[in-house]
């Protein structure tokens, strides 16, 4: 099932995508706050609840604003670094470090994770600011984000897919030069705007994460084409090692990293600016289109 959050005649709903015909059934939903789209829903599940029903209208997707999945995560975004090998080699050969020790041409023994806030998510089709004043070196990253299905801590590998609800796309927008200035990674992954999400959720029956395709195009030129299959972590791994202290909730979000082809891996460095256009393709999941603006 893919799961969709839009809008329609200022009303925000909650429903599911029938992807062939195009169309959405909205749920019938009495007292939840629909501005955190499908996360009530997520709740609702893995609390032991059917979904609710649906209300007789339908809409079609040409007709409504589609909105972010999750548009106020309960909490920050969960974010996987350096989960490709080849854009592990890219950033190393920018010179963008990952740490007090600069150590960026190491591949990493364990998941490296920072996390994004939850106010920077935006919607597909939503502007990504520039931020001028702030940074010089803004850059996309294409992901797969996982979202959690239940609660639990100390999942193993073996277990860690029956925590998975589905799957998202998200642009783990960056300024480079924040994130090389700082030495770590937070400020410059959570600038106002950094975390386009959409634009929809899928159930996990309907993606092999193993082998998914991730592609991203600025301005119609292809720079990422990348592939689940060349993860250097896979899913369980990382929730096994996100969950080994740490108690995680249906709604969760994390962001797996992103392959090579990003603007700093360019000699030399082909940053954002104003009005280009980016636009995410995950196979399975459809695709996240962004503009910057000043």
């Amino acid at each position: 099932m893919q799961f969709i959050h839009f809008s329609f005649d200022k009303q925000k709903f909650t429903g599911i995508l029938d992807k062939t015909s195009q169309t959405i059934k909205a749920f019938d939903i009495s007292g939840v706050d629909l501005k955190y789209g499908v996360l009530p829903i997520i709740e609702m599940l893995s609390s032991g609840k059917e979904l609710p029903a649906f209300k007789d209208e339908q809409f079609n997707l040409n007709d409504v604003e589609v909105l972010a999945p999750i548009p106020f995560p309960r909490r920050n975004i969960f974010c996987v670094g350096k989960n490709y090998l080849e854009h592990v080699k890219e950033v190393a050969a920018s010179g963008l470090g990952s740490g007090a020790n600069n150590n960026a041409a190491d591949v990493p023994s364990y998941p490296i994770v920072f996390s994004k806030v939850p106010e920077t998510v935006i919607a597909t089709n939503n502007p990504i600011q520039r931020h001028r004043h702030v940074t010089n070196c803004l850059d996309y990253e294409s992901e797969l984000a996982v979202i959690i299905g239940k609660e639990g801590r100390g999942i193993t590998k073996e277990n860690a897919m029956d925590y998975v609800f589905g799957y998202t796309i998200v642009n783990d927008v960056s300024a480079r030069d924040l994130q090389k200035r700082h030495q770590q990674w937070h400020i410059a992954k959570s600038l106002d705007t950094f975390c386009p999400m959409g634009p929809v959720i899928v159930t996990k029956d309907e993606i092999d994460v193993a082998n998914t395709s991730i592609k991203c195009w600025v301005n119609n030129e292809l720079r990422q084409d990348g592939n689940t299959s060349q993860f250097i972590f896979d899913i369980p791994t990382i929730i096994e090692n996100l969950s080994a202290g740490i108690t995680l909730y249906p709604g969760d979000v994390i962001a797996t990293g992103t392959p090579s082809g990003v603007g700093v891996g360019f000699v030399p460095p082909r940053f954002l600016d104003t009005a280009d256009i980016i636009k995410i393709q995950v196979e399975g999941i459809g695709e996240l289109v962004n503009v910057v603006i000043e």
